[in-house]
């Protein structure tokens, strides 16, 4: 697959404005355009300055304190900003990945870390969260807690997160950017990104490289 290289800076200032609407049709049609993916063709994007990950303390699905960059050192991570109440983007994603990483070798499929932070602290409690992510893989890590803190660390990976809003038919709306930033083993850095256009067969190609820390 071709990769597009651009800069971490210009993501980070671009992709903190690309926030999909994860709800109604109405809110979809006013979602700002996805930067991230420069060409459809092309939905993996190769940083050429790597993003450092972020230092989060979270809680996970079993009620947990996880220190993200120290329980993911070393390991190829993949990790996603998201809710579970998301009715289109967030279950999307998760299922591409799920499929991708099926077709790995089990000796690859526990190697790779994919984490879930959640938008939506509020309503993902780390029981509710595990049941979520459970039906996508058992294996994904979800982690919860102070929306703040979560709203801080998306930012240090140039992904722009609103606190969730309810609207007059009384449904909760997450704003969020919807990237996959992975993270390479070798050097802990978030160094490539992709976009929601990205199909599992996208992420079954790229995968393989990606947990030996290699450009997809």
């Amino acid at each position: 697959m071709r990769t597009t290289r651009v800069t971490a800076a210009a993501l980070a200032v671009a992709a903190a404005l690309a926030l999909s609407a994860c709800g109604s049709d109405s809110d979809k049609n006013n979602a700002v355009a996805e930067v991230n993916a420069p060409a459809k063709s092309k939905p993996g994007t190769v940083l050429d300055r790597p993003f450092q990950k972020p230092g989060l303390i979270l809680t996970d699905t079993h009620g947990k304190q996880f220190d993200l960059r120290a329980q993911t050192k070393g390991k190829p991570t993949l990790i996603y900003f998201g809710y579970t109440h998301c009715p289109d983007v967030c279950p999307l994603t998760m299922s591409n990945i799920a499929v991708a990483k099926k077709a790995l070798p089990q000796a690859e499929q526990d190697k790779l870390q994919v984490v879930f932070v959640t938008t939506d602290p509020e309503r993902d409690t780390p029981a509710s969260l595990g049941t979520w992510l459970k039906a996508q893989d058992p294996a994904f890590i979800g982690l919860t807690g102070d929306f703040n803190t979560i709203q801080a660390g998306a930012r240090t990976m140039g992904i722009g997160i609103d606190p969730p809003k309810k609207q007059p038919d009384g449904s909760v709306v997450s704003m969020h950017g919807a990237q996959v930033i992975a993270f390479s083993p070798k050097t802990d850095e978030g160094y490539v990104l992709y976009g929601e256009s990205t199909t599992a067969d996208d992420y079954t190609k790229d995968l393989p490289k990606i947990i030996k820390g290699e450009n997809p």
